[in-house]
């Protein structure tokens, strides 16, 4: 699972993690459910807690916002706030907009040593 990187408004850096990423015939297969944190930074070992408790119900992580299901790409989307934090429906927006581009343009999600 490759995270995404990015601003949302001019000072909210994010950290977006697809809930499962995996090939078929050569091809990725992206998820519809993506976990969002507040990006603090290269941590390995905060990056490692995060993807090791993507599958559970309960995230502890207080840098987690909650995640966004897309339940209809390009229609309908979802945003659970679970986290300590809430982000703003403008953030919500830009974060969608982000993951769309992203998921239109597979080739741009790094997948190195995936």
């Amino acid at each position: 699972m490759i995270p995404i990187f990015f601003t949302v408004g001019n000072e909210r850096p994010v950290k977006v993690i697809p809930n499962t990423q995996a090939q078929v015939d050569g091809h990725q297969v992206l998820t519809y459910t993506y976990n969002i944190y507040n990006d603090g930074g290269f941590d390995i070992d905060e990056e490692n807690r995060q993807e090791s408790e993507l599958l559970l119900e309960k995230k502890v992580d207080p840098n987690y916002l909650g995640y966004i299901t897309f339940e209809d790409p390009g229609k309908m989307f979802t945003y659970t706030a679970d986290g300590r934090d809430e982000l703003t429906t403008h953030e919500v927006e830009e974060i969608i907009e982000n993951i769309s581009h992203y998921r239109d343009h597979p080739g741009m999600w790094n997948i190195e040593g995936a």
